[in-house]
This record gives structure tokens, C-alpha cells and sequence, in this order.
């Protein structure tokens, strides 16, 4: 996220789970016709299909299997008159399945504690203020980034991010951690050093290494995250910077960010950084959709930065597609104007943009938002209308640089949420979506 040397950025569809139906009085009834029919009703019983569960069931949702002891013969039946099947129609489960951890955590939440999911705000990676506390504490914040260098090394990042880990909201029946987050790129964008951590080089040295070798460097590099503490990378970088304008890309080539000079090679080195981050625990985020390599302006220090060239069908998506077809967990979407795809809204806003994402590109986790807080980029919208206006527009998690936002953009979000039905299912859809990315990361679980 990441667009300034030695700053960190200011600032599956979740589904619910599927689950599988129980089996019903169809099967029973049709082995207990057959059973009664004899020989002579045989064939009919088989002609009649066997019935089963078609729902596919999820990786914490055992299949229920059907049981194989035959029940025993109806007294009433006879046995020269077939018992007809029920009709399919009529066919009803006959036990309620179990709610997933998800459902029930969301269920138990507040509706202050669900928008609270769907904000991450800053910590210092030198040491947790009272106001960021405070800030952490009364937003029911569901995740974190450290933010500003530290050289201090594994286990003093370890000492700030047990207390940071200490002010996670608490869920009846259910253990809901905290996404804790960092920038940890390599190069000039590494806010973790010191001993413990390795000196990762830049992602433009990264790409001259074989795609095995980098994912193994990058599951050392994401063991080493969670030794200290922390879950989740927002790496790799996805953009793509053509030759022609690596000089002048203020966000990503000027900084040395990027994988390669076309998407072919950004796709395959991209993909390998994620892969080796989950290979070892930690939570990856592709950056920063839909690309800034076309840009020339930093949207941390300039407003109206625009792309003229990236269309919903660009070559350039490739190294977001491949992101998605190899499973990220989150993609961070930028906050630049892209004039071929919505020249009307900068992508946070744009629901054409992140409905691209969605769509054309099939991606079913968490679109979290480059920095909300301190970019000049937005500095025309207050705090309350950049959450709404992202929200609202498919975006899932808010990320803002300066704690004091917190409370202006919560309030904002619960305040729209009274009002429009449409938003509430927004929200319902958002925090839905940061539930699942976190049962699939382990922290929630559900007792």
C-alpha cells in the first residue's frame, strides 16, 4: 500500500457457508417400499432414482452420509400394492443443520461491533498511543496495520502487538481476533527491520529470481511476520509499470516496487510472493486494483491522479487475476481516477470499478481501500463520506492512517445504515465477507 519510502500507507464471494441439506423422508420411504414390494417391485424401486444430498459441503461442514441399515418393514404396507414415492416437491429436511462459526458470530455481534469489522486504522510499530487505544477500543476496530520503521527487531514488534491483540472485540460463544497488519514489500517499503527480520530486497530484484525461489524467500519472510506477531502483508504489489514510464511513476516505479515491466512476469512473481505469505500463516493483499503503473502522481501527495489508458479488458489486470485465481484473501483497490472504466468516481468510489473486480475478474474475498485518512487524494470528502461513499460502493474494509477517524467514519456508516435498507445489506454483505476471511485465517473460531 505503501507509495513513499519509509512510510507505511496512511492511513471465497464471502459466502456464507454452504450447508449440506439433511436427508429427508423421500429416501427412507422408497428403501421401506422396497423392502415390502419384493422381487416383483423391484425394478420400479430403482426406476424411481436414488435420492441424495446435492449440496457440496464446505471444509467445515462435514457431508452428512446417509445411514446404510435398512429401517424396518411398515406393518400396514402390502405387500402385492407398491407405496408410491412422494413426490420431490414435498421432499423436507428433517433436521436443521448446525449455523457456521460465521453466521453465529454474526448473529451475536452488535450492530456497533459488525460495522466495527469493516474499519482497519493505524498503530505505531514502535509502541501503541493511548489515543490509538482509545481509538482501537471504543470502534470495535477489526484490524490494525503498524505503521513508521522500527528497527528494533522481532520480539520488541512481538511486545506491541500482544497488547494490540488484548483490545480485540469480544463475541459471546466465539474467539474474534484482530487482522494485524504491516507493509513488508522489501526494498524501500519494509517497516519491519532489526533482528529477527531479514533485509528484503526490492520487488525489482524479486522478479530476477525464479518463481520457487521467491516463494520460498517469501514464506521465510511471512514466518518471520508471525513470529512477531503480526497475520497479515498487504504485498505483494500487482501493478504493472510499462519501460517508458518507470522514471516518471511516482507510486510504484520511482520506488522500485515493481515485479516486472509486463504483466506477464508481475503475474507469475506477484502470484508467488502471496502464495509463499499463505504457505507460512499470513494474509496476503494484491495492490493496488485496478494498477497505478500508468500513473505519474502519488496519491498519498497529490490529488487527481488520473489513468487514461486501463480499460476493463486491459492486459495489464492479469497480475489481479491471477492473484485471484490463486486464492488472495484481500485486494486493495486504488484511489486513482481510471477515465476508461468510470471517469466519474476515483476507483474507491467507484462501484464500476470494483464491480470489475468482482465480475470480470471473479474475485469472492475482501476489497479493502488504499489509505481513506491522510491521502490528499481524498482530502475533498470528509471522513464520514469516504467510508459511506466506499461502502456503498462494494468496497468491504475501510483503511485510514489516523485513528481519530474512526469514530466520525463508524458513526457515519450506522447512521446511513437506519436509513437504507440497501446499505444495510451492504454492511451485512461486508462483514460477512471479513468473518470468512478470518475463519479461513483462524481468528475466529467458534467454541
Amino acid at each position: 500500500m505503501r507509495k513513499t519510502p519509509g512510510r507505511v500507507p496512511e492511513a471465497a464471494p464471502s459466502a456464507r457457508e454452504a450447508r449440506p441439506r439433511a436427508i429427508g423422508p423421500y429416501s427412507v420411504r422408497v428403501r421401506r417400499a422396497a423392502l415390502v414390494t419384493g422381487v416383483l417391485m423391484a425394478a420400479a424401486a430403482c426406476g424411481g432414482g436414488g435420492g441424495g444430498s446435492s449440496a457440496t459441503p464446505t471444509p467445515t461442514t462435514p457431508a452428512t452420509t446417509p445411514a446404510t441399515t435398512p429401517p424396518a418393514t411398515s406393518p400396514t404396507a402390502s405387500p402385492t400394492r407398491p407405496v408410491p414415492p412422494p413426490s420431490p416437491t414435498t421432499t423436507r429436511p428433517t433436521t436443521a443443520q448446525p449455523a457456521s462459526c460465521v453466521d453465529r458470530t454474526y448473529a451475536a455481534m452488535t450492530p456497533a461491533q459488525r460495522v466495527g469489522q469493516l474499519f482497519m486504522t493505524a498503530v505505531s510499530s514502535t509502541g501503541m498511543t493511548s489515543a490509538e487505544a482509545s481509538a482501537l477500543s471504543r470502534g470495535r476496530v477489526g484490524s490494525v496495520f503498524l505503521k513508521g520503521h522500527t528497527t528494533a527487531g522481532t520480539a520488541a514488534v512481538k511486545a506491541i502487538t500482544d497488547k494490540v491483540r488484548a483490545l480485540a472485540t469480544r463475541v459471546p460463544g466465539s474467539s474474534l481476533g484482530l487482522l494485524i497488519s504491516t507493509d513488508q514489500e522489501g526494498g524501500q517499503v519494509q517497516v519491519l527491520n532489526g533482528p529477527g527480520f531479514s533485509s528484503i530486497p526490492a520487488a525489482t530484484t524479486q522478479g530476477t529470481w525464479s518463481t520457487a525461489v521467491l516463494q520460498r524467500n517469501a514464506a521465510t519472510w511471512a514466518s518471520q511476520l508471525r513470529a512477531a506477531g503480526v497475520n497479515m502483508n498487504l504485498a505483494p504489489v500487482a501493478d504493472t509499470v510499462p519501460p517508458d514510464l518507470v522514471s516518471v511513476n511516482a507510486p510504484i516505479g520511482q520506488l522500485d516496487r515493481e515485479y516486472g515491466t509486463s504483466p506477464g512476469p508481475v503475474a507469475t512473481h506477484s502470484t508467488a510472493f502471496l502464495r509463499g505469505m499463505r504457505q507460512s500463516g499470513v494474509v496476503a493483499t494484491a495492490k493496488h486494483f485496478p494498477g497505478l503503473g500508468r500513473v505519474r502522481g502519488n496519491t498519498d501527495f497529490s490529488a487527481g491522479v488520473t489513468d487514461d489508458t486501463t480499460t476493463r479488458t486491459d492486459p495489464f489486470l492479469q497480475p489481479f487475476r491471477s492473484a485471484v485465481q490463486a486464492g488472495v484473501p484481500f485486494v486493495m483497490v486504488s484511489s486513482a481516477i481510471y477515465t476508461r472504466i468510470d471517469p466519474a468516481h476515483q476507483a474507491a468510489f467507484s462501484p464500476a470499478v470494483i464491480g470489475l473486480l468482482r465480475g470480470s475478474l471473479g474475485f469472492n474475498g475482501v476489497v479493502i481501500s488504499d489509505d481513506l485518512g491522510q491521502a490528499v487524494a481524498v482530502a475533498d470528502h470528509t471522513p464520514a463520506q469516504r467510508a459511506v461513499d466506499f461502502i456503498a460502493a462494494g468496497g468491504n474494509v475501510v483503511l485510514t492512517v489516523i485513528p481519530s477517524d474512526i469514530a466520525p467514519m463508524t458513526s457515519a456508516v450506522l447512521s446511513r445504515m437506519s436509513a437504507s435498507a440497501s446499505f444495510r445489506n451492504a454492511v451485512s454483505d461486508s462483514v460477512h465477507r471479513v468473518l470468512t476471511a478470518k475463519s479461513n485465517a483462524g481468528v475466529l473460531t467458534c467454541g
